[in-house]
């Protein structure tokens, strides 16, 4: 029982003065540069502003884009020019009396009226199939990214790869750890040798 009774004050004892020793001091930073000297830790980044700006397949997708934007624009302004003559012309004819009877006028601006109902429909539906475009153009950047980096990494053996947009995501960065340049220059060629 005594020695039991010692053995349980020595505990007691070891506690409190690693309590108190924890309880006095500091914590202490550890530079990372002290961690290994020259050493790289296994994570990488690419900054994915600049790979989108510079990404030859991204550039053509995006640019096919615009053009099909401004194609369906153009093809909606001008319908919608041509029945603004129409609703011009009509409100003309109501104005000097033109028709023969208010049943005549009124079935007018009914067609006019339907007109302008799928005017609006062709551009809702516009609008629908580009944003749906260009959903399926991200999905196919994005496969053909992770399906190089998958590749890449598969040599390079990182254990993070992470992606900074307009410095929303890495505060501060070493160079070394930047692979933008390397999977830019992976993805343009072999771009270029599939096209």
């Amino acid at each position: 029982m005594k020695k039991s009774s010692i053995v349980a004050a020595a505990i007691a004892v070891l506690f409190a003065g690693s309590l108190a020793s924890c309880s006095n001091s500091q914590p202490s930073i550890t530079p990372a540069s002290s961690i290994a000297e020259g050493a790289s830790l296994p994570i990488a980044y690419v900054n994915t502003d600049s790979l989108l700006a510079n990404y030859n397949m991204a550039k053509d997708l995006n640019e096919e884009l615009i053009k099909k934007t401004e194609d369906a624009r153009a093809s909606i302004n001008s319908q919608a020019a041509a029945l603004e003559k129409e609703v011009n012309e009509f409100q003309r004819k109501v104005q000097t009396n033109a028709f023969l009877n208010e049943q005549r006028a009124q079935s007018e601006a009914n067609r006019l009226q339907n007109k302008k109902d799928q005017l609006d429909q062709l551009n809702y539906k516009l609008q629908n199939d580009l944003a749906q475009e260009q959903a399926q153009m991200n999905d196919r950047l994005i496969d053909t990214i992770q399906s190089v980096l998958k590749e890449y990494n598969a040599v390079k053996k990182f254990e993070l790869i992470l992606s900074n947009t307009m410095h929303d995501n890495i505060l501060l960065d070493n160079p070394k750890y930047d692979i933008t340049n390397e999977l830019l220059e992976i993805l343009n060629s072999r771009y270029a040798e599939n096209k």
